[in-house]
């Protein structure tokens, strides 16, 4: 057994040093003289003002200081509509249709921070047209149950994988002088009892998985504002826990924005204070002054609770961000903005069409030859559902949304006689903060007009070519509020294509969902199977040209598929969603594909997976040393090749494992990739930078990320369980 030595207190990515602030000393002491400046003359009502929301998403400003209003406003795949300053109602505007991009499992099922950071810049580009100053997102939590109903807003089950993705987001989102606010920190991984749920897990799991998504955002990405998550954590909330904020937010990261309530989070005054909170954004209460950080705030100040030093410090880190995006200063602040521009759509088109996966591709059915086929069935609800308007906070008012069936007609309509058939009924209904809206949607009985749709739509697959089944889920079930009840693929989705692919066996089933589903069936019996995601504006354009072949597939599933519910790690150990509002990650640091492969499960489909329309060839992977220190950086290079007779890109996985070591490690983990795009027979060598320092564990005896001497393995593949090439490192 290796013996503890090596020492790494800087995390699992990359040191970054240079990250805690986007400005040069000399501009950073000009800076904070002018915050010391203005906080000197400002009435502490008017420092107060600058704690709390006057509205549902605006801040006071301090007018006679030219501080102006500062405008919030959601989220993460596009800027939502206009709402009622003092109620949830829309504004009712005709000019704040916005850009809808894919969601967050979509995003991450690209596995390409360039088209990252292009979506962070034009969500900027579009929230300075609204003249909106910080933008809601992204969401960086990690997907630990598939139940999880805001799984499809965050990315991905992998922290470092969210950490790259989130990085690139929000330095081309600043760019543009629009804060991003990173959410929901931390430990927010359920719906269920959102607001109260308590959250125990071990430091390790921790540092290893539920923060390092936050620490790169801050330290390398430069996020100016996080998000305090509803739930409590160790039995404190997390807008007042002294150990997230102040601890680790704060001294250990070095954040110095604005560490900003989710919407009704707070629950104190001094604790909140004295734990780093910097600003209470609400929902329920519509008397602001009532709100923790107005009156109260004011009354516990003169009480001398709170000394007007903690306000000071508050205060300073508002003005900080704005003088970071040059609110305070319109001049110098990126240009106008610009909405739904050709170069937003083609941004929004080229995020759909990487984000999608093929899964399955028997007998090379796909990519269809459209001017072979004489007809076609498109069967199932999502082929004509928009799915933008949904998900609460993520409902955006899109300028437009292509559907499957309307990106078909208007791609091949005038060659191909295109038939649908519902083939379905929409049974659920959406329900605010609870999921019983859902129990309607399970199939358990038929109905007779649910019977005379899966009819009709056999009939029409059976008389057609091919037979496209668009199926999923939609925002009744993948939405911010509640979770889902179970895995299954509702409205008897499952039946539907089994008898499709008996009465035509040329079928394709296309899912539409942000999380996982109980593909186990669906896989068995269909011939080809793509994943759309709920893909944005541009989702069904993308789609069509996947299937045609004029876009050849590259996304790779953000998440693992399991057999079933029972094998995913939270729902084996009955730790879903917790009793008497407490919760036990009991799974500790197997989330995910580390528990799939440290306990040898079989998957559907795993993490990292996704098909081509041409295939590749890895080859020739080596390091430039065999031996390496603590400080170094392991460059491993490896050819890829595409062998296929097709234009291609493949996502090149490498994952590391530590096969003796004095704590529990699993099988592998990921620690880099890269996508790589080939055109036929093209090699091309690849490097991937590993810094040693992120083989490291979290040491609890020690306090903190430790690198054990020894042996670790690299490993290259596919995907987590098509490894194609392992080395051997040592570790000085």
């Amino acid at each position: 057994m290796k013996k503890i030595i090596g020492v790494i207190a800087c995390g699992l990515f990359l040191n970054a040093a240079a990250a805690s602030s986007q400005v040069t000393d000399k501009e950073k002491v000009q800076m904070e003289k002018r915050i010391e400046k203005l906080i000197k003359k400002m009435t502490l009502e008017e420092k107060v003002g600058l704690l709390h929301g006057n509205s549902k998403f605006y801040v006071a400003g301090v007018e006679r200081l030219g501080i102006p209003e500062w405008s919030l406003s959601d989220g993460p795949h596009g800027v939502r509509a206009e709402i009622n300053r003092h109620d949830w109602a829309y504004a009712g505007w005709t000019n704040d249709s916005a850009s809808y991009f894919p969601t967050g499992t979509a995003f991450a099922a690209a596995w390409n921070p360039e088209l990252a950071y292009r979506r962070g810049e034009v969500l900027g580009e579009e929230a300075r047209w609204r003249k909106k100053d910080v933008l809601l997102g992204p969401g960086v939590n990690i997907i630990r149950s598939p139940l999880c109903g805001r799984n499809f807003e965050y990315m991905s089950e992998d922290p470092y994988m969210n950490s790259v993705l989130a990085v690139a987001y929000i330095k081309g989102l600043q760019s543009r002088d629009v804060a991003c606010s990173v959410k929901h920190f931390a430990v927010n991984n359920q719906e269920t009892n959102r607001t109260t749920v308590d959250v125990e897990c071990s430091e390790r799991a921790l540092r290893e998985i539920y923060l390092p998504a936050f620490k790169a955002a801050v330290q390398e990405g430069g996020a100016l504002t996080v998000m305090a998550a509803y739930n409590k954590f160790r039995g404190e909330f997390c807008a007042e826990n002294n150990y997230l904020v102040r601890k680790i937010l704060r001294n250990e990261w070095g954040f110095d924005g604005v560490y900003v309530t989710d919407w009704g989070a707070a629950h104190s005054t001094v604790p909140s204070m004295e734990a780093g909170l910097d600003l209470e954004m609400g929902t329920l209460i519509d008397k602001y002054e009532d709100w923790y950080y107005a009156n109260p705030l004011i009354e516990a100040v003169k009480s001398g609770k709170v000394p007007m030093s903690l306000v000071d410090e508050k205060v300073g880190d508002v003005l900080r961000v704005m003088i970071k995006t040059n609110v305070l200063d319109p001049k110098k602040r990126f240009g106008p903005g610009s909405m739904n521009t050709k170069e937003h759509q083609q941004a929004t088109y080229d995020a759909a069409a990487e984000a999608i996966v093929l899964l399955k591709n028997q007998n090379n059915l796909l990519p269809l030859d459209f001017s072979s086929i004489k007809s076609l069935a498109v069967i199932g609800d999502n082929a004509t559902r928009k799915h933008s308007n949904g998900g609460l906070s993520s409902e955006i008012k899109a300028v437009y949304e292509v559907t499957p069936l309307g990106a078909l007609r208007a791609k091949w309509g005038d060659k191909v006689d295109i038939r649908f058939a519902q083939g379905y009924e929409k049974l659920s209904t959406f329900v605010e903060g609870s999921n019983n809206g859902q129990s309607s949607g399970t199939f358990s009985s038929k109905t007779q007009e649910s019977d005379a749709l899966l009819k009709e739509a056999v009939e029409v697959a059976r008389t057609s070519d091919v037979a496209l089944l668009v199926c999923g889920l939609n925002h009744d079930y993948d939405t911010e509020s509640f979770d889902r009840l179970n895995m299954d693929i509702p409205y008897g989705q499952v039946e539907l294509i089994q008898e499709v692919v008996k009465a035509n066996p040329r079928t394709i089933v296309v899912m539409i969902a942000g999380s996982p589903l109980n593909m186990a069936a669906v896989d068995i019996c269909s011939p080809a199977i793509v994943w759309a995601w709920f893909n944005g504006m541009e989702g069904g354009n993308a789609l069509v040209d996947v299937l045609s072949g004029k876009v050849n597939p590259s996304g790779k599933m953000p998440f693992t598929t399991p057999v079933s519910l029972d094998q995913s790690p939270a729902h084996a150990l009955g730790n879903f969603p917790g009793r008497d509002l407490k919760v036990n990650y009991e799974e500790d640091i197997l989330v995910g594909y580390r528990w799939f492969d440290t306990k040898g499960l079989p998957v559907v489909y795993p993490f990292g997976y996704g098909l081509s329309y041409t295939t590749f060839d890895y080859s020739n992977l080596n390091t430039d040393k065999e031996t390496y220190d603590q400080a170094d950086t392991i460059q491993a290079t490896f050819t890829l090749t595409n062998t296929g007779d097709r234009e291609g890109a493949e996502v090149a996985q490498l994952y590391v494992s530590d096969p003796v070591c004095s704590v529990m490690r699993p099988v592998k983990e990921l620690k880099g990739f890269k996508k790589v795009f080939l055109k036929p027979g093209e090699s091309r060598r690849i490097t991937l930078d590993i810094p040693v320092s992120s083989l490291a564990f979290y040491s609890e005896a020690q306090s903190q990320f430790v690198v054990e001497p020894g042996e670790f393995i690299l490993q290259l593949g596919a995907s987590a369980s098509d490894i194609k090439q392992k080395i051997s490192v040592e570790v000085k």
